[in-house]
């Protein structure tokens, strides 16, 4: 019997401490799918991709990953209740896919230390955005929402040059 809830016991254990953080594990699993599918996309589209775009009215494909660069350093500070660390928009100033590439790897370096510093206590705490008062938990949401409306845009992008986008591989 010993034996038994011994056994139940350690079970348990890894239960206990991967449900101690719901709400920031919650957030941050969707954080990275929008992660890797914006980096997926930067990476394998090619240059002419990059220049494309639908109407002369709408972002190229290169300055919507450059926008969403920008964003992970908008949002993850404003998370943080820090002053965003690069406030020089990369939309404006990354022209190249190497450029913009790696602009979209600082930027979520950046959030992923964001992540690795909130936790479910602090993750209500409430900090000021653009939008209003919000708190950690929120501004982290609205990063992902974010990410995943303009990776719908690259996504139709894609399709009109008869590429399949990463989260339909």
């Amino acid at each position: 019997m010993r034996f038994i809830i011994l056994t139940l016991a350690l079970l348990a254990q890894p239960i206990a401490v991967s449900a101690q953080q719901p709400l920031v594990q919650s957030l941050q699993g969707l954080y990275e799918v929008t992660k890797q599918n914006v980096m997926a996309t930067a990476v394998d589209l090619n240059d002419e991709v990059y220049a494309f775009r639908p109407t002369d009215e709408v972002r190229t494909t290169g300055q919507i990953l450059a926008h969403i660069a920008d964003g992970q350093f908008t949002f993850c500070s404003a998370a943080a209740g820090e002053a965003n660390p690069h406030p020089e928009s990369f939309e404006q100033t990354a022209t190249t896919k190497s450029q913009i590439v790696a602009a979209l790897e600082q930027g979520f370096a950046y959030c992923d230390g964001v992540y690795a510093r909130t936790t479910d206590a602090n993750a209500s705490r409430r900090v000021d955005f653009f939008t209003g008062p919000n708190t950690t938990a929120g501004v982290l949401a609205f990063n992902s929402a974010h990410n995943y409306e303009h990776y719908g845009n690259l996504v139709t992008y894609m399709r009109i040059n008869g590429i399949v986008p990463p989260s339909s591989r």
